[in-house]
């Protein structure tokens, strides 16, 4: 039986690879905000399921059941993520916790109609793709990240980190969303960038602009992800 704890697990596995991290024990108890004890019994439960393999120096990889599992998951969130944006007019920062709470409920018939209505391939509120990209595909496709944009050059924000609602809510104060125009005006000695959005000039740390990926203003990326 496939529970939602299982599913949680399925689904940070897979969004930890997707983002270039060594997935093991530590990283999903940090990403699940759970003990290490509780991690190593869930492993060992996914573990006798077939749905994760544990290699001898502790890397975790999904099986093909597993990744089958967390790929579901992860596009039913993206269409509830879109629902609630495209449909109800809820505000970007804060649908990725809704879905959150909304995906495990969700039935196969209603995620079918979701997918008839909304089609699978859209970006979501984030501006991110139904299928997890590594920071490599998202340059192939054109993309830089806002903390290496240049100064004197104009950008489109492409997509932005979308766990963390602290962020979401910092960004969206600063005119920094998806589709939004940036001037970076000067690259800081302290490793800031001056930039103008609608919300004006503003400094942004490297923390955050280490979340946002961009596009320049006059070639924008591509919207889909390259055949591989």
């Amino acid at each position: 039986m496939i529970t939602v704890s299982k599913e949680d697990y399925l689904k940070a596995i897979l969004q930890a690879e997707s983002e270039g991290e060594a997935v093991i024990s530590a990283t999903l108890a940090h990403w699940l905000s759970v003990s290490p004890p509780a991690v190593t019994m869930a492993l060992r439960r996914l573990k006798k399921d077939g749905l994760v393999r544990v290699r001898a120096d502790g890397h975790v990889a999904l099986t093909a059941t597993g990744r089958r599992i967390a790929r579901r998951l992860s596009l039913r969130h993206h269409l509830i993520e879109r629902m609630l944006s495209e449909m109800f007019g809820m505000e970007w920062y804060k649908v990725h916790d809704e879905a959150e709470r909304l995906e495990h409920a969700v039935s196969p018939d209603f995620e079918a109609k979701l997918l008839a209505c909304l089609g699978r391939g859209g970006a979501c509120p984030h501006g991110n793709l139904s299928e997890m990209e590594s920071p490599d595909s998202r340059r192939r496709r054109g993309l830089l990240l806002l903390a290496n944009a240049e100064a004197g050059k104009n950008y489109c924000v492409s997509g932005i980190y979308e766990r963390d609602r602290r962020l979401l809510e910092f960004l969206e104060a600063r005119g920094i969303r998806p589709g939004a125009r940036l001037n970076i005006v000067e690259r800081n000695y302290d490793k800031t960038l001056t930039l103008t959005s609608e919300a004006g000039t503003i400094a942004l740390g490297g923390t955050a602009a280490e979340k946002v990926w961009v596009a320049a203003a006059d070639r924008p990326a591509r919207r889909s992800a390259p055949a591989t």
